[in-house]
């Protein structure tokens, strides 16, 4: 039971962290997720065996997470939590393309090695910018600002209603889990039936509590339109972030810096 509240903590966490006042906070959501789309596209367009120009890459959530001020542990806590995804999408890799491209001495790496690994960084980068996002936003401004951006309403309010229902199915979970507690004095194990039965009544109650929830809302006025307490202002600030952010962008993806230092670090020391 503790477990599960202290997950559900952990879910919240994300607006408390988008409850800041720094002035990366107090952009115009648009603008971090135009250029959030931005990296997350340059990224994804690498080809499979390039794994050095994206190294730089990482200077873009590392700079948001320090002009935020977010916890970069916590962060790194949640990549972890979905990186089994990426680690079993190429697992496979190094078996099915096993010609060799990189030798280092008697050390030989094959094309599947390299692709795996670009497979991880990009699936980090990607995940680890989202986050971001969403920790110097809030995933209620981030839907916000989608539905501002021409995205369609009702996917929005679906996409809204997905994320905020997982704080009412962890909470009765958690009460689920605390009602079974201190009916058995916190015995250990939990046989096949018992737990069918608990899942059945969490589908039930969760089914229940979500339509309450929803008479709740038609009855404040709520009309499928998401409230911000922020104004949402496209600036000059807004307009300076995006570009230089898309022009740095721009260059790290046509030029291999990693590559170019390694060249003339070598014509120096040679």
């Amino acid at each position: 039971m503790l477990k599960i509240d202290q997950n559900l903590f952990d879910l919240g966490r994300m607006d408390t962290l988008a409850m800041g006042d720094s002035p990366l906070h107090r952009l115009d959501p648009r603008a971090k997720l135009l250029t959030t789309l931005i990296f997350i596209v340059s990224v994804v367009s690498f080809g499979k065996y390039e794994l050095s120009a994206m190294v730089p890459f990482f200077i873009y959530p590392l700079a948001l997470i320090a002009a935020g001020g977010l916890p970069l542990s916590y962060l790194l806590r949640k990549v972890m939590i979905v990186a089994p995804f990426a680690i079993f999408i190429g697992i496979f890799n190094p078996m099915l393309d096993r010609e060799i491209l990189l030798s280092l001495g008697t050390f030989h790496i094959s094309g599947g090695w390299i692709s795996y690994l670009s497979i991880l960084m990009r699936f980090t980068l990607t995940v680890l910018a989202a986050l971001t996002l969403i920790a110097i936003t809030g995933f209620s401004t981030v839907c916000l600002a989608l539905e501002k951006l021409g995205m369609p309403q009702p996917f929005v309010v679906q996409l809204l209603f997905l994320y905020r229902y997982i704080f009412v199915l962890t909470e009765e979970a958690a009460r689920l889990v605390r009602a079974r507690s201190l009916r058995v004095f916190e015995s250990r194990g939990l046989g096949f039936k018992p737990f069918i039965s608990l899942v059945g009544n969490l589908l039930l109650r969760t089914l229940d509590r979500a339509q309450r929830v929803h008479l709740a809302m038609h009855c404040r006025g709520f009309d499928g339109r998401i409230p911000i307490l922020r104004p949402m202002r496209l600036g000059w600030p807004e307009i300076r972030y995006v570009a230089a952010w898309a022009v740095l962008f721009g260059l790290l993806r046509f030029y291999n810096l990693p590559m170019k230092l390694g060249i003339l670090m070598t014509g120096l020391f040679t």
